[in-house]
């Protein structure tokens, strides 16, 4: 996480803890010549509505104004973190056992660096998933080291 997320995020806990809204995730990325700045928040039951992104966006910019925590120009955005949520922290992952699921790893496993699939466990050290391999449906037990991306997915194939 870089020094200005993590000043974002010093900034943005408060609010959402305070709305009863959970911080999915916190982005600060330039494309093209603009920099943007992406709050990515939800409600427990992942049922976040446009007032709330509003409300969110509107405390954060007062506190972002106040603190002035980014040099450079930026565009704010708090929205939903929409149906391929990514999956970072370990509550992330332990609700999304038995979902449909997109893991990338550092490194191959079993000659694969991408697996799609459904969650079926996540502990201290790995993650197993269940993959199709043509016809067949396999488990591949994932290093939680080796897990450079994870995110929920949409299964076309049901």
């Amino acid at each position: 996480m870089s020094k200005i997320t993590e000043e974002v995020e010093k900034l943005v806990s408060p609010i959402v803890d305070h709305l009863e809204l959970e911080l999915v995730d916190i982005e600060f990325v330039k494309e093209g010549r603009d920099w943007f700045l992406r709050v990515y928040i939800d409600t427990p039951e992942g049922n976040i509505d446009i007032d709330q992104c509003a409300l969110v966006s509107e405390r954060l910019s007062e506190e972002l104004d106040r603190t002035d925590p980014i040099p450079q120009n930026y565009f704010l955005e708090v929205s939903s973190p929409g149906a391929e949520r990514p999956l970072k922290k370990e509550t992330d992952f332990q609700n999304a056992i038995g979902q449909y699921v997109f893991i990338k790893t550092y490194e191959s496993i079993d000659g694969m660096k991408e697996f799609e699939g459904y969650l079926l466990s996540y502990g201290p050290d790995s993650a197993e998933i269940q993959i199709r391999i043509k016809t067949r449906t396999v488990s591949v037990v994932i290093d939680k080291e080796k897990i450079a991306f994870a995110r929920l997915a949409i299964d076309f194939s049901s």
